[in-house]
């Protein structure tokens, strides 16, 4: 059986003894880092993700995963956390590093516009989001392959920017991602700035071929 260490940072803000902690506090990084996911905070979605990730000896997060997400981009998110977070830990002596340890990540957004949200249009935005996943990858990696030289017809790719467009894909949108990108590079998470800047470029656009080139070579 796994062996699992429940650290509530989060819901009732207590440490136990002689486990990890986060300099300063994992709230206080949460949220002095946190860049929220564009589609939950268009569609006013918020909650809680845990994460059960595991610490090396020198407080460096060498294994994480999502625990119980959310169901969005949300999710994400919060793995990018935790993973910043590592390095940054202070570790007791004699800590199991086989423990993992289980961090909530909590999302809320204060905006008058979200009090108009219903239950039930939440529900189904995340519901959308979870729907949307495959003909997003569908478009993914259509320009994937285009990109690798295989041809395509132009009816086919007129079909991928008919999708594209029904997704929400637009320049505003790729525009708000790299601008997203640059405030992880501030961050000093290259990787997570790259990923957003990549997604672009393999959703057929080039507003972020100039990042790439500039940070992620």
């Amino acid at each position: 059986m796994r062996k699992i260490l429940l650290v509530l940072f989060l819901l009732y803000g207590f440490t136990v003894q002689a486990q990890p902690k986060l300099k300063g506090s994992l709230e206080s990084f949460v949220a002095n880092n946190k860049v929220y996911p564009q589609y939950s905070l268009q569609n006013c979605i918020q909650g809680t993700v845990t994460i059960s990730f595991k610490l090396n000896k020198e407080g460096e997060v060498y294994y994480s995963k999502i625990r119980n997400g959310i169901g969005t981009d949300l999710d994400d998110e919060a793995l990018r956390l935790i993973r910043m977070s590592s390095g940054k830990w202070i570790m007791p002596a004699g800590h199991d590093t086989t423990v993992s340890i289980i961090a909530p990540i909590k999302f809320s957004i204060t905006s008058e516009d979200c009090g108009n949200r219903s239950r039930e249009q939440i529900a189904q935005a995340i519901q959308a989001y979870r729907s949307n996943e495959g003909m997003t990858s569908a478009v993914l990696n259509f320009y994937k392959n285009k990109e690798q030289g295989k041809a395509f017809s132009p009816d086919e790719e007129a079909k991928i920017k008919a999708l594209k467009g029904t997704l929400g894909y637009d320049n505003a949108y790729f525009n708000q991602r790299i601008a997203d990108g640059m405030k992880k590079l501030k961050q000093k998470d290259k990787q997570g700035a790259c990923e957003d800047f990549l997604f672009v470029k393999h959703m057929g656009s080039d507003l972020a071929d100039e990042a790439l080139a500039k940070y992620c070579n």
